[in-house]
């Protein structure tokens, strides 16, 4: 059986060698740093609404192409996070007190922007009753979200915001939790996808490679967020927790972090969408550099397509999507 340690990190995953990468990035890695009239406009925005963004806490390499393109993620509730996974660049801590003033200040920066689709996200809050819910709620464009400790009550308070997309973030696969998310759990994860699309909201997951998993815990991981169940293979796609899967690298963001166990070629990339979408997934993106807001938008519009309902768009921020940080450095 694979072994996982928290101090040694992932000891054999039956890939490769127990060797972890310690040469430089592949050329496919290789991103060209931020620059363009799109990205200083943003840029001031930002600072001078004291904002943060997920891109730059999480040093992500798509953040020139997206900011270019009128696509960004805000990160609310704060840039400390209470949680510390192993993989993360967000800083961990003690968060200060709640910031009741930002959901007004993330309204007005999306006004001024003039952004095509709006993706927010934020550190977990898990000090707070609610887990920070009511400022999801009332500051709600493109969400990504945290478990809320699989308080389903605060959940429903998100999705009674009605985002265009609910995005959470499994990150790895079952076996490497312990290593990878020890203060979150797989399976309540994926109740929490299966309870949003029960109530017709568009859902969405991410994973990140290259962290110590096997293929075929990659494609057991889709037949999981298909079927909505523990085990997998039974419920059918209607029962289903999740439409759209993201799939990239893992980079390691400091030393202190989980090393980089392979770098995975674009080639495997393109299986894993190929598989995905046979599957059954609505829509699959898969590259060695996405990540969960990168081309959300046109995420959002396919599989809304799919649903057979039209995107909704909002007054100032266009779509929208929700999501709360259970990660950063990864997809």
């Amino acid at each position: 059986m694979a072994r996982v340690s928290l101090s040694n990190q992932v000891l054999d995953n039956r890939v490769e060698s127990n060797r972890f990468v310690k040469r430089g990035k592949p050329r496919w890695l290789r991103a060209q740093a931020p620059q363009g009239e799109g990205y200083s406009h943003l840029l001031q925005l930002v600072r001078r609404h004291n904002l943060h963004t997920v891109c730059e806490e999480a040093s992500c390499p798509n953040m020139g192409e997206c900011w270019s393109a009128g696509v960004a993620t805000i990160m609310i509730l704060g840039e400390v996070c209470t949680r510390s996974c192993g993989f993360c660049h967000i800083k961990t801590g003690k968060p200060p007190e709640l910031d009741e003033d930002e959901p007004d200040r993330v309204a007005e920066a999306v006004r001024l922007m003039g952004l095509n689709y709006i993706v927010i996200t934020s550190v977990n809050r898990d000090e707070l009753p609610d887990g920070g819910a009511a400022i999801w709620a009332r500051t709600i464009r493109l969400v990504l979200i945290s478990d809320f400790c699989g308080d389903w009550e605060a959940l429903q308070t998100v999705l009674d915001a009605r985002p265009d997309v609910l995005n959470h973030n499994l990150e790895t696969v079952r076996r490497l939790y312990p290593a990878v998310r020890p203060q979150a759990k797989y399976d309540r994860s994926i109740e929490l996808l299966r309870r949003s699309r029960e109530q017709g909201l568009v859902t969405k997951t991410g994973i990140m490679v290259g962290i110590g998993e096997r293929d075929d815990e990659v494609e057991q991981l889709m037949a999981d967020v298909l079927d909505g169940t523990r085990s997998g293979a039974t419920a059918g796609r209607e029962a289903g927790a999740c439409d759209i899967l993201t799939i990239g690298q893992y980079l390691q963001p400091s030393p202190a972090h989980l090393p980089v166990h392979r770098f995975v070629p674009p080639q495997t990339f393109t299986h894993y969408k190929a598989q995905g979408e046979a599957m059954g997934l609505v829509h699959v993106e898969s590259g060695p550099m996405v990540r969960s807001s990168y081309h959300a938008d046109r995420q959002a519009v396919a599989a809304q397509t799919a649903a057979g309902s039209p995107p909704r768009h909002r007054s100032g921020a266009g779509r929208s999507q929700a999501a709360r940080r259970d990660r950063a450095g990864s997809p």
